[in-house]
């Protein structure tokens, strides 16, 4: 800092109450003025820093570590898990299509299964394009898709955090609730439109008996199609000749087989639909009774190309991608 400067004293006669003395600063001897700090500022020494340059801790936020993930090529493989599901959801989806909509018009009275499969094969060979962009195949299409679609994201996403290999299939809860609510979502809202489409009463709201009745249904099927195949695989291997693949084997019986425990909960809601509240239970037991064999017959054709064929084909696909990368 400069010298001080000289600073001529103010007289007793200049300080009056309110009134502050006038102080004139005097050039220095490197004829810079000196400057006083405003009325009310602190004085501040900064021969030694800044008195306010204090310094905070920087804050520890927790963070995610992700140098154990595996993430090498992770778009490419989200696209393989997305083209196998579309691939298969667009293979299965026509002879469901024709399947569910025969079901349910042989169970409103309607018409028979087999009457009702010829006119749907016939529209799909003479006017493909009509069937293949109908609202019926357009929903079948989406809930297929999304189901594969969930259980492979799923299978890439725990390979991906776990640092597994990305051909890494898994089984258990996760993929059961994950791949559960997919598709019972997806299904609940297709069965509405197909009730309301090819029943033969008149539109109306689906009550939640038959809601529920159809959850119950698609989770014994979920289950039987992704979580049961890895577990009786073994031991099907254990009694299958070398040259049948056990875990193909399994894709298809499974998913088949519980469609005889399955059927009578999908035809029980299809019956609450279809009947007022006012008819007896035991009115509509002896219904589902009677549909039962055909109906199960029926649905083992149709749950053998949507997780049978369909389950194939999505993971041979995706197993074949992610090992190309």
């Amino acid at each position: 800092m400069g010298a001080a400067a000289d600073v001529p004293a103010a007289s007793v006669g200049d300080i009056r109450p309110g009134n502050a003395p006038k102080i004139t600063p005097k050039e220095n001897k490197n004829n810079a003025a000196t400057s006083f700090p405003a009325k009310g500022a602190a004085m501040v020494d900064t021969s030694k820093g800044s008195a306010l340059d204090i310094k905070l801790p920087k804050p520890k936020l927790p963070g995610v570590k992700t140098d154990g993930w595996n993430t090498a090529n992770l778009g490419k493989r989200l696209g393989v898990d997305a083209l196998s599901a579309a691939t298969a959801g667009g293979l299965v989806a026509p002879l469901i299509c024709m399947i569910d909509k025969g079901i349910i018009e042989n169970a409103s009275g309607k018409r028979s299964i087999s009457a009702s499969l010829l006119a749907s094969a016939t529209t799909l060979f003479t006017r493909p394009h009509r069937f293949l962009t109908s609202k019926p195949f357009l929903l079948i299409f989406a809930v297929y898709t999304g189901t594969y679609l969930t259980a492979n994201t799923l299978d890439t996403t725990l390979s991906t955090v776990r640092k597994k290999d990305a051909a890494t299939a898994t089984s258990g809860a996760p993929k059961f609730f994950a791949t559960s609510a997919a598709n019972m979502s997806l299904s609940l809202y297709k069965d509405s439109q197909f009730t309301k489409m090819f029943g033969t009463v008149s539109a109306r709201p689906v009550p939640p008996v038959t809601y529920a009745l159809f959850a119950v249904r698609d989770s014994l099927t979920i289950f039987a199609s992704f979580n049961l195949p890895t577990v009786i695989s073994p031991r099907l291997a254990e009694v299958l000749p070398a040259a049948i693949p056990a875990a193909s084997t399994a894709q298809f019986l499974a998913p088949a087989a519980i469609q005889l425990l399955s059927t009578p909960f999908h035809l029980l809601g299809l019956d609450f639909y279809n009947r007022n509240g006012d008819t007896k239970m035991g009115e509509r037991f002896s219904k589902v009774r009677q549909d039962w064999g055909m109906s199960s017959l029926a649905r083992m054709c149709r749950i053998v190309p949507a997780f049978g064929v369909g389950g194939v084909v999505n993971g041979g696909m995706r197993r074949r991608g992610m090992q190309g990368l």
